[in-house]
């Protein structure tokens, strides 16, 4: 049986759900359809892990081939603190541009058939589609019409962010933290092409603010974060694009990712903080649960609750590790103090539940133990999210 899918939203997660659909039936009606021209994209470059390779060869070889041979790799990252410097090795990363991406992701959707309809909004679900998926982003204008049957929730971090491109090409994922006047202010740098890399400059709203970033025309403020981070950039100019600013990030969920014929993928059903670097795979990982369900299942409501428990329950751990992470950043001050190793190592933990609740000498000696004792390791994992879960209520009760 073939059925009619259109999908609202040409990134990721929507180009790879058309792709995945039409190798499992050639007669699906699949039209992707994308309010920006071709080839206009936001962002850079984006990262991930070699496990997310293996998941694209085992669907798709030819994808996960073009991907591959596209993206460039490291297996280090560097810490600059002050005027030191840490490399630690670590698993494989990669990286590739996003516009090389897309277009990989579009000449595959192309050649098996998919329709792509570039600068074509859809602002209702067409009622002659069997199945409409909303894979428009964290604005997605079709579930924003449906907040209340979707239980959506949008939270904003404190931090102001900004992605930015560069000629500067990284050798290892890198981390730099400059200290100013007015507080830290950071950037994580990796390399997306053979001549790019990408830098995501962060800082807190006081030194956002007291640095003038705020008032700061695109050119000046590129200007002030050159000087700051000259020394990581080895004199390679940092790129903007019009109209792409300081941001906070914006955290959402949704009670339930489907509405009638309705179902929301990538961005539009959930987002994680980018300083773990997820958001690319988990769309992809999404189009791949998406796909699984409606080959499993012969009816459509059934599909789409199997594909929403599944993908729920695998993105738990991955969003409570996001929260930490961001609230490690957050907190910057309570770390940046530390001896650089012990520094670094922490960096390497903030997805830990235990963390924002002991100090950070303490927890890095903790740690530094489990790596040598399993038995307080285990009882590190066992204690962390009942002290975490015991404080937080703490806390909420006294707010209360």
């Amino acid at each position: 049986m073939h059925v009619k899918v259109v999908c609202v939203g040409g990134g990721p997660a929507g180009l790879y759900l058309a792709i995945l659909l039409k190798r499992q039936n050639p007669f699906h009606d699949i039209t992707v359809h994308e309010r920006n021209p071709e080839g206009s994209t936001y962002g850079w470059g984006v990262t991930y892990w070699r496990g997310l390779l293996d998941k694209l060869q085992g669907h798709d070889p030819d994808t996960a081939r073009a991907i591959e041979e596209a993206s460039v790799r490291w297996s280090h990252g560097v810490a600059h603190v002050r005027d030191l410097t840490i490399r630690h090795h670590g698993d494989e990363g990669l990286g590739i541009g996003r516009p090389r991406l897309l277009d990989l992701l579009a000449e595959r959707a192309r050649a098996l058939g998919v329709r792509l309809e570039f600068e074509s909004e859809i602002a209702e679900p067409p009622a002659d589609a069997d199945l409409v998926v909303a894979a428009d982003g964290v604005h997605s204008a079709l579930r924003a019409r449906r907040a209340a049957a979707f239980g959506t929730r949008v939270t904003s971090g404190r931090n102001h962010y900004i992605w930015l491109g560069t000629t500067k090409v990284f050798d290892a994922f890198t981390f730099a933290f400059t200290e100013t006047e007015h507080g830290w202010i950071w950037v994580y740098g990796y390399a997306c092409s053979a001549v790019t890399g990408t830098c995501v400059v962060e800082c807190s709203p006081e030194t956002f603010t007291g640095l003038g970033l705020d008032r700061a025309t695109e050119a000046d403020g590129l200007a002030l974060l050159e000087k700051l981070f000259a020394d990581v950039l080895d004199g390679h100019p940092l790129l903007g694009r019009p109209g792409a600013g300081w941001l906070n990030f914006r955290t959402l969920t949704n009670r339930t990712w489907h509405h009638g014929n309705l179902v929301l993928l990538g961005d539009a059903a959930h987002t994680t903080h980018y300083s773990i670097g997820a958001g690319t795979t988990l769309a992809l990982e999404d189009a791949m649960c998406l796909a699984r369900a409606l080959h499993e299942h012969r009816g459509l409501p059934d599909a789409l609750v199997a594909y929403e428990r599944r993908r729920m329950a695998e993105l738990l751990s991955v969003q409570s590790a996001a929260r930490y992470s961001a609230r490690w950043y957050e907190n910057l001050p309570r770390y940046i103090d530390l001896p650089p190793h012990r520094m670094f190592a922490l960096l390497g933990q903030r997805h830990s539940p235990l963390l924002p609740y002991v100090p950070p000498q303490l927890y890095y000696c903790l740690d530094k133990a489990a790596g040598r004792l399993q038995a307080v390791h285990g009882f590190k994992r066992w204690l962390g999210p009942r002290v975490a879960s015991a404080l937080q209520a703490r806390s909420s009760a006294h707010r209360g």
